[in-house]
């Protein structure tokens, strides 16, 4: 679906600050943001987090962004910023763009029929290698996702970028043969646990194991004995 309807979006001018200001922003639920590009200069500003995230949300690609009392522009987002753990929008940048000219961007890839695939119901594993691509197209063109059909899949099979159909005004920019979209491998056989054998106290000799003394007070084993005995024995012989 490409993003052929605007979102607006309010934000307001700021002066560059510290890390320390910005996190002052972020703890007042506003979030810091810059827009560049086109024949404008950087302008920092700051928005709304919960603003941000709607327009970010149902906005698309173009966002018509209106700061103070200037005229509204189309920017797209550029790169945004997050926490790692709470996927909090920490900082973004958007980018000026004019309607009638191409831009290059990323779009998502989503996968459809996973669970029909007949690989998957023989119990393999499907895994997306690629998660976003880069495109090219006017931005009012650029889709929100792309969606690949892995609905056919057998175990072993991959799917390339070659294997996804582009939308209309949109051209695929990675390489086609070597862009590893989906792959569905074989089941993961979980290996057993090796069992070690008990070792006993006693070797099958009757001798005491390796590093096992023989508790004081206590007779040495009778082979341990008679062997004392015959060797004393060789002893005498071998005198005589």
């Amino acid at each position: 679906m490409a993003a052929t309807d605007t979102t607006k979006l309010t934000v307001e001018s700021r002066e560059v600050g510290s890390s320390r200001t910005a996190r002052r922003l972020r703890a007042e639920g506003r979030v810091p943001g810059v827009v560049y590009g086109g024949e404008g200069d950087v302008v920092a500003f700051q928005v709304d987090a919960r603003e941000l995230r709607n327009a970010l949300a149902h906005g698309g690609a173009v966002i018509d962004l209106q700061l103070g009392g200037d005229k509204a522009q189309p920017v797209v987002v550029k790169e945004e910023q997050r926490d790692p753990v709470s996927g909090r929008m920490l900082h973004v940048d958007f980018l000026r763009v004019r309607l009638d000219r191409v831009i290059q961007a990323t779009t998502v890839v989503e996968l459809d029929g996973g669970e029909d695939a007949p690989g998957v119901k023989e119990g393999g594993v499907l895994e997306q290698v690629t998660r976003e691509i880069n495109i090219e197209a006017l931005p009012t063109a650029i889709p929100d996702a792309v969606h690949l059909d892995v609905s056919g899949m057998d175990i072993n099979d991959t799917l390339t970028l070659a294997a996804l159909t582009a939308p209309e005004g949109v051209t695929l920019l990675d390489d086609p043969e070597e862009t590893v979209l989906a792959t569905l491998t074989p089941p993961r056989v979980e290996e057993e646990p090796e069992i070690e054998e008990e070792t006993l106290l006693v070797g099958e000799d009757g001798e005491p194991i390796e590093g096992e003394e023989v508790p004081e007070g206590e007779e040495a084993p009778e082979r341990e004995r008679e062997g004392e005995g015959e060797g004393g024995d060789r002893g005498d012989e071998g005198g005589e």
